[in-house]
């Protein structure tokens, strides 16, 4: 199962153990920031998709070599919204020879939720989950076992670092404008009631769970169902706004590549806990990958 994002590409090969459960073999992200400057026309550069193609490839020979029966590949935000996305789309299956399904808005928001049900308890009262990528953000709101509704918005890391240069150090007026412009652009958001627990996944919720626990190597099971709370989202956006992309990227617990877009992405998090008036959110490891896998194939 290979996931093509805004951001990252990541790739994950399971298999079905005696007991019926599927059992990881890789599970792995690699950034390749494929929705990079898009904003100005709505076109991904060559760059950015040849990367991201090489990436896909090198993915797909992985799978072969662990004789896969099957590679689904899957594109999100940033392969929806391209004006060019044919083009993209052919460049990835010449490299690789796949061909990447682009899903709609709510079938991510529902895949997310679908892979988040599967390793946390069931939430008693109100709750959301939500998935912050590069290019949108993912919400699925429920109460007890049943889900309400889902949604997507195009609010992603990879926007608001464009725009207000969050690979850089910056100054905190810098930092209070963008979070003003998430904020205006989470308006479906604002306004719901506030639930018994939210949870949140994707690359910015468990990278600043890894520098909150310093956890060098990663380690998927400790960020699992940790506890992110409002204060720590703060300190980090403090301590990354004071820093270029290659000062971050020396920070243990935060993957290197991923230090461009974590600003924005603790941004972006951080103003979700203000609009749903919690002070901590439940972190979930698995992704849209793991929700597509269980949906496919069991």
């Amino acid at each position: 199962m290979i996931d093509v994002g805004t951001n990252s590409v990541k790739l994950r090969v399971a298999d079905r153990a005696a007991d019926g459960e599927w059992r990881p073999v890789v599970d792995r992200s690699e950034v390749t920031r494929l929705g990079e400057g898009m904003n100005a026309d709505g076109t991904i550069s060559a760059a950015a998709a040849a990367r991201t193609a090489d990436e896909v490839a090198g993915m797909a020979d992985e799978s072969k070599r662990q004789n896969v029966r099957e590679i689904v590949t899957i594109g999100t935000a940033a392969l929806r919204a391209a004006t060019n996305r044919d083009d993209v789309l052919a460049t990835i299956r010449e490299r690789s020879g796949l061909a990447v399904e682009v899903i709609s808005e709510d079938d991510e928001a529902r895949l997310a939720f679908v892979a988040v049900r599967s390793v946390l308890p069931a939430a008693g009262g109100s709750f959301v989950v939500f998935d912050s990528g590069g290019g949108s953000s993912q919400f699925t709101f429920g109460d007890g076992g049943r889900v309400a509704e889902w949604f997507s918005v195009p609010v992603g890391s990879a926007r608001y670092t464009d725009a207000f240069g969050l690979d850089r150090a910056v100054d905190a007026d810098v930092v209070a404008d963008a979070r003003a412009a998430i904020a205006a652009d989470l308006r479906p958001v604002a306004g719901c009631p506030g639930p018994a627990r939210l949870v949140g996944m994707g690359g910015a919720a468990t990278n600043m769970t890894a520098v909150m626990l310093a956890l060098d190597p990663y380690d998927p099971d400790r960020v699992q169902g940790a506890t992110l709370p409002a204060d720590e989202v703060e300190r980090q956006i403090e301590r990354y706004r004071a820093m270029d992309a290659d000062s971050r990227r020396v920070i243990a617990g935060l993957q290197p590549d991923r230090a461009e877009v974590i600003l924005a992405g603790a941004c972006i998090v951080r103003t979700l806990m203000d609009l749903f008036g919690v002070d901590e959110l439940t972190v979930s490891d698995r992704g849209i990958r793991h929700g597509v896998f269980l949906d496919r194939f069991g």
